[in-house]
């Protein structure tokens, strides 16, 4: 079995309805049986909860992206943060789970994570000072609902690792990762982050994780692996991805689905 850790099948300015339920039936035959639809803001989260509602097997996340940061719809509330999340019981993740929870708060839900959220300072014009505030309001979220986060880091890890060195305690898997090695060495050794890998691994010279430490995604409708580069994305190109890592790695595809699948399982509590 294979997981979409990270697409947007659920924002109907990519995909229409008919486009959707189409997709997903071809994930499910490439054996891509699990879907996390990430949310970007506030309305875009309710979003995906209400497409995951309404389909077995997809999950969703609630996340402010941080170009919302300083703008009227990145600040959110934290009652209407509590509201949202409150709409679903939670999935608490085996990584997060608090010793004394009680068996009943085990129960499935769509709700898996927080996320994404970050920081980008890619283009020009960012508030630095709005997304670092965004940002650990949301790991704090994060935090009070035992929650990991799917993080969105662009050009920025230099603030990245004071900030979230200050939430010990939280999990994550660092989506989309694009910097350096340097940089891919710090989040391996001085935290236990997972790792998205999606299809611009496939035609970059990105470094790259150990398969220990990853996690497959599409970020669908973006970032098409080769050999479907420059077509709109979906979820059952994971398939594309995970044999592409197979032969990188030397790993079996049967290998390579397993430990990436066991990792997205074991953060999400899927």
């Amino acid at each position: 079995m294979l997981i979409d850790s990270h697409c947007h099948l659920h924002d109907r300015e990519f995909f229409t309805d008919k486009q959707a339920e189409e997709m997903i039936k071809r994930a499910h035959e490439a054996d891509v049986k699990k879907i996390v639809c990430i949310g970007t803001s506030h309305e875009d989260s309710l979003s995906a909860q209400d497409f995951a509602n309404s389909h077995p097997d997809v999950y969703w996340t609630y996340g402010i992206h941080p170009e919302s940061a300083g703008k009227e719809n990145g600040n959110i509330p934290q009652k209407l943060l509590d509201e949202a999340i409150s709409t679903n019981d939670v999935v608490h993740s085996d990584a997060a789970k608090a010793d004394d929870m009680k068996p009943e708060d085990h129960s499935r839900s769509d709700l898996v994570a927080i996320g994404e959220v970050g920081l980008d300072y890619h283009y020009e014009g960012y508030n630095r000072e709005a997304q670092i505030r965004l940002f650990e309001e949301m790991l704090q979220l994060a935090k009070d609902n035992r929650l990991p986060v799917v993080f969105h880091i662009r050009e920025a890890f230099a603030d990245f690792f004071p900030v979230v060195a200050n939430f010990p305690d939280v999990k994550g898997v660092v989506h989309s990762f694009t910097d350096s090695k340097k940089v891919l060495r710090r989040i391996l050794n001085e935290t236990d982050y997972l790792i998205g890998v999606n299809g611009l691994a496939t035609y970059s010279t990105l470094p790259l994780p150990p398969l220990e430490r990853i996690m497959l995604e599409t970020d669908a409708p973006f970032l098409a692996p080769v050999p479907h580069r420059g077509e709109q994305n979906e979820p059952a190109y994971i398939l594309n991805i995970a044999e592409w890592l197979a032969e990188k790695t030397g790993d079996t595809l049967e290998r390579v689905a397993e430990v990436t699948t066991n990792n997205t399982v074991r953060l999400f509590g899927l």
